[in-house]
């Protein structure tokens, strides 16, 4: 049987809280091979011997010279440090590439998993054919990326586009970074779990439907309940909805001014909420958009890659 062309061929390994998921990914982004490992809670050094085998697994079939390595986190403008992992115990300060380089015997580079994901949907997902896109990650926080002429931006230190933390309303409420009214306490998949549950504590008689879809309690409820029982008509759930795509638009509208982007894509669980998420997003633009009608307003569209981005971005970036 002939190896495949190493040229082409390209490993990525996207570090999450519970699971490390590697692949090899073709020129074109196409994944050829996966492999799935749990994510040790101790982190640190048990982590890196996982991501290691995972990496061996694939090189055994797929040989290739370009591996990547995607986590949340601050990671170093040389792409091998991991100056702050907030979800993953004992990788903070840690030269990440350099404890694989010496596991496995190949060279890696590390990316932030929002700027993967972001790379995968500019140039193999909804933004394919774009050369200015701005992404927004709503997950438990908010990510961000943005790609200019063609190229990923990075910043002076490696951390620019944390757009989750910039401050939108004075005195609001406090985020983990230590500020207060951060963008992502108001439009991630966090801030729309306090609006249900805020919601629900007001008129429990409102949500019985909504509570069903889980184990009955406020507890048990989760995202993508939310997510279903809006797409089934649940009032309640539209309207929490709506209100965490009315906070999505004026912030991208903020964001447009700045970058410009001809694009802006949003990715992440919520998503799947479609236009329910996204028909307020543009609304909200629109509605606060300075010079409104004076210039062209960037579509807002929704990621197409789901669960693979920050595998494809990664494994694509590895080769750059």
């Amino acid at each position: 049987m002939n190896q495949p062309d190493v040229s082409i061929v390209s490993i990525g390994i996207d570090v999450g809280g519970t699971k490390v998921l590697g692949g090899a990914v073709d020129e074109n982004g196409v994944i050829q091979k996966k492999v799935r490992r749990d994510t040790p809670k101790s982190g640190g050094d048990e982590l890196n011997k996982v991501i290691a085998e995972v990496i061996q697994e694939l090189l055994a079939e797929f040989p290739s010279k370009y591996i990547g390595i995607s986590a949340a986190g601050l990671v170093s403008s040389d792409r091998r440090t991991m100056i702050g992992a907030p979800n993953i115990a004992n990788w903070n300060g840690v030269d990440i590439a350099g404890a694989i380089d010496k596991l496995i015997g190949v060279k890696v580079v590390v990316e932030n998993d929002a700027n993967a994901a972001a790379w995968a949907e500019a140039r193999h997902g909804a933004g394919s054919g774009e050369k200015n896109v701005l992404i927004l990650t709503v997950g438990t926080g908010l990510g961000g990326a943005v790609v200019i002429n063609g190229e990923l931006y990075r910043g002076a230190d490696g951390t620019a586009a944390e757009f989750g933390h910039i401050r939108v309303v004075p005195d609001g409420i406090l985020c983990g970074c230590g500020v207060k009214g951060c963008f992502e306490q108001y439009s991630s998949g966090s801030s729309l779990m306090r609006r249900a549950k805020e919601a629900i504590e007001s008129n429990p008689d409102a949500a019985r439907s909504l509570l069903a879809l889980g184990d009955g309690t406020v507890t048990g409820l989760t995202g993508a309940h939310i997510t279903k029982a809006a797409l089934d008509g649940d009032v309640l759930a539209i309207k929490v909805l709506g209100e965490t795509g009315d906070w999505l638009g004026m912030g991208i509208a903020t964001l447009a001014m700045a970058f410009d982007p001809a694009l802006v894509i949003i990715g992440g669980g919520v998503v799947e909420a479609g236009e329910l998420l996204l028909g307020p997003a543009r609304i909200a633009m629109e509605r606060v958009m300075p010079f409104a009608g004076k210039h062209p307003s960037p579509r807002i569209v929704g990621a197409k890659l789901e669960n693979d981005a920050g595998l494809i971005g990664v494994a694509d970036l590895a080769r750059r």
